[in-house]
């Protein structure tokens, strides 16, 4: 049977569908697959906050990776000292070296290649502070709201007490008990952070455990184990980031702030706070040594902000509704 024939044969509804089947693209015109995407495109750029993520995260990356490649970047030893070379303005002022791109300080060491290594300290310190942190935070916070009662009401009071001790008295009372290191900073900052995770989560579990489906899971006998894992959690991811990326930065002041009072990191190991600290006596008449350090922290701390600031526009739902 030909082609004719066949559309013959059927009744007149399907004939009259073959017959205005859609033609194919015409060349140049996106397909409905590329449309889709261009429209999803237009409306994450339309999201609030979605600028602030994307150039809060790159910097935010780009100072991540100098300080996983800062032993490959460094010009020199960060510990080189060398008195026959201290106090060199940068290169670009009178009297500066290009072997030391931004001088040296006081003993003689590279400005740039501690900047670098500084970069490391101050990045591995917040980053397991705000993951220890959050793991305590949000554990405690899920757990207590969730089953309530006396439980729920110990931690509260519990976290209330925390919250009471400002954090450089109970950082210098914990570091003239247990001594200076990173270990002991990365403690006192998930000692005064986990607070916050808590506080937020438990929050949002009292809102998210009163819904249909956790109730549904429950009544059909659900673990309570499984329940939050599955259901409670998957629900509140979007407050724990907010959350983190504010603790980020707070934890990169906090470590700046403790070696700059010198009850931080070791001296021998090349902080921010540590440089700015050195280069104080010096700030009249070679600035750079604490220009330089100020400016990176400065530039970091503001850039994890303004993603933080991101983050809750995008998950806010009031923005949404304004957009």
């Amino acid at each position: 049977m030909g082609a004719d024939a066949f559309e013959n044969s059927l009744p007149a509804e399907q004939g009259t569908l073959l017959a205005t089947k859609a033609p194919p693209p015409a060349p140049g015109v996106p397909s409905a697959g590329a449309g889709n995407a261009v429209g999803r495109w237009r409306r994450l750029r339309a999201t609030p906050g979605c600028w602030s993520v994307a150039i809060g995260g790159f910097v935010t990356l780009l100072f991540a990776l100098v300080a996983i490649f800062a032993p490959l970047l460094a010009p020199d030893s960060p510990t080189a000292v060398d008195f026959t070379h201290r106090l060199l303005p940068p290169a670009w002022l009178h009297g500066g070296s290009a072997a030391h791109l931004l001088g040296t300080d006081s003993l003689g060491r590279d400005v740039l290649s501690r900047l670098l290594y500084g970069a490391r300290i101050s990045m591995l310190v917040g980053t397991a502070a705000v993951i220890g942190a959050g793991i305590l935070g949000v554990g405690i916070g899920v757990i207590s709201s969730y089953r309530g009662g006396w439980l729920d009401y110990l931690v509260q009071r519990i976290v209330e007490l925390f919250q009471s001790f400002p954090f450089i008295l109970l950082a210098i009372a914990v570091l003239a008990f247990l001594g200076s290191g990173v270990r002991n900073i990365v403690l006192i900052l998930i000692l005064t952070r986990w607070v916050q995770f808590c506080r937020v989560v438990r929050a949002e579990v009292m809102a998210v455990k009163t819904r249909e489906y956790v109730v549904a899971a429950t009544t059909m006998g659900s673990k309570s184990s499984r329940t939050i894992w599955q259901h409670v959690l998957p629900n509140i991811t979007a407050p724990i980031i907010v959350v983190a990326s504010f603790s980020l930065a707070f934890a990169i002041l906090g470590e700046a702030a403790l070696s700059y009072l010198g009850v931080g990191v070791p001296p021998n190991i090349p902080t921010w706070g540590t440089m700015l600290s050195t280069g104080q006596s010096y700030m009249f008449t070679d600035p750079w040594l604490t220009a330089v350090p100020g400016l990176m922290l400065f530039i970091l701390v503001l850039a994890v902000n303004i993603m933080g600031d991101g983050l809750r526009d995008m998950n806010d739902p009031k923005m949404r509704s304004i957009r």
